[in-house]
């Protein structure tokens, strides 16, 4: 998807969040799709160093539908663009800026979302056709090094700041203020072997705190 589509899509989500699976089963898949989508979240993503993962992705897929997006995290190779898409993986998100996973990504009509931490790997990602740029880890991007990014950055290009982020409005309104288009959330939302119970109170915990971020 390109990235003028990717968000003007993006700008339109009433939660523009993605969920970060890492570790989930596919035992858990099915209802931790449902869950997330009664909470608002449409993206949803499983690592590939989860168990199962292409497993988990085809079962979400079955539960999504058309209400949502599903894909593959820590996505590092051509052939696993491959694998993800094969089992109707829509959203292919990496933790580095390969251009080879990119264009393969891009060819295929999926939403690429590469992790980038320096304007060289954000402009190489841009030039490959990322859908969207992944600011990982956040922990080391600040809202002041995103509002830099933002300052150079395509304003159609995406920028999403994954780890570390809290539900907490103050953290959420900072980047956003800076030019922040959303978050990806990993352990703050999601850790293997939690209960679904668990899962919805902090899905709902982030809701909330986007509401109060977007007022």
């Amino acid at each position: 998807m390109s990235p003028e589509n990717f968000i003007t899509q993006w700008q339109q989500e009433p939660l523009p969040l993605v969920a970060i699976l890492r570790g989930i089963t596919p035992a858990e898949a099915a209802e931790a799709a449902d869950i997330l989508l009664e909470c608002g979240f449409r993206y949803l993503e499983v690592p590939l160093n989860s168990p199962s993962p292409l497993e988990s992705i085809s079962l979400m897929r079955d539960v999504v539908g058309k209400r949502g997006y599903v894909g593959a995290g820590t996505v590092l190779t051509v052939e696993q663009v491959d694998a993800v898409a094969e089992c109707g993986g829509q959203l292919i998100i990496s933790p580095n800026c390969c251009p080879d996973v990119i264009r393969h990504t891009s060819k295929l009509g999926l939403i690429s979302m590469p992790g980038i931490m320096t304007p060289s790997e954000a402009f190489s990602a841009i030039a490959a056709g990322a859908s969207a740029l992944k600011l990982f880890p956040a922990e080391h991007v600040s809202p002041v090094i995103t509002k830099a990014f933002r300052a150079v950055v395509p304003r159609e290009v995406a920028l999403l700041p994954v780890g570390g982020i809290q539900p907490n409005a103050v953290q959420m309104r900072s980047y956003m203020q800076a030019g922040a288009n959303g978050f990806g959330l990993g352990g703050g939302l999601y850790q293997a072997g939690m209960s679904m119970a668990l899962l919805r109170e902090r899905a709902l915990a982030y809701q909330q705190a986007w509401r109060e971020c977007a007022e």
